[in-house]
């Protein structure tokens, strides 16, 4: 069913959901303040955590330390920002590239993730091709969402969960780098993000989107405490 809008069309599909100029959305009152909800504490203890990350390691970490944390940081205040913006903002062409921004949002999380683990490593050639490499990707992944709209999304969530889990790739060279404390705890976020987006594909679900992005603060406030227990393992080291 086609219903005619001022910005192109809407096409009514699943449980009712409008889809506007490529944008699938149709969450009522009560899920959009859920979703606000979890994107707003999220971002907050983001911001907080974020300070206090930097802040620690200016003062007991290297400079190499350093700019990993703040890469990290940076990535992740961008990704939640981005998230909280297009997930809030009206229906509408704009929203379509607020779209694209937030899939390559996830990229550059990922990414941004992984470095301060992998600068652990930056003596060896392996970990230090690794972190040249997901950055390759996460830049791909960026060209094929801004390039390629809303073409590639099944093929791009395999791409974020192959990425995110190709650091058993490293396992060997990472066992040696990092803590046993900080290896669980990416483990565990790891497997956070891939439980949350069965919710993620899961549209018919009412409060789908808020479910989602919960798992997404929960994973990242997890992997915030390794990318803590990472830096304050190396300063005592």
């Amino acid at each position: 069913m086609l219903l005619q809008a001022a910005d192109g069309y809407r096409e009514r599909s699943g449980r009712g959901r409008v889809k506007v100029a490529g944008v699938k959305w149709d969450y009522d009152r009560s899920e959009m303040i859920a979703d606000a909800i979890v994107h707003g504490i999220g971002l907050s203890a983001a911001l907080v955590g974020v300070t206090a990350l930097i802040f620690y390691a200016t003062v007991w970490s290297t400079s190499g330390q350093l700019a990993a944390a703040s890469i990290y940081g940076g990535g992740l205040i961008a990704a939640l920002s981005i998230s909280f913006v297009y997930n809030l903002f009206p229906v509408g062409r704009a929203k379509w590239f607020l779209r694209r921004l937030d899939h390559s949002g996830i990229f550059v999380l990922i990414a941004a993730t992984y470095t301060p683990f992998l600068q652990r490593g930056w003596d060896d050639p392996f970990l230090f091709s690794m972190l040249v490499a997901i950055w390759l990707i996460a830049a791909a992944g960026i060209a094929m969402k801004c390039l390629l709209p809303g073409r590639f999304d099944r093929l791009a969530i395999l791409l974020y969960l192959a990425m995110g889990w190709s650091g058993l790739l490293a396992a060997k060279s990472l066992f040696t780098a990092l803590s046993a404390t900080t290896l669980t705890l990416i483990v565990i976020g790891g497997v956070i993000y891939s439980v949350g987006v069965i919710f993620h594909v899961w549209e018919r679900l009412r409060f789908q989107n808020a479910i989602w992005h919960g798992f997404v603060v929960t994973g990242a406030a997890v992997h915030y405490s390794a990318v803590l227990t990472c830096i304050s393992s190396a300063a005592v080291s």
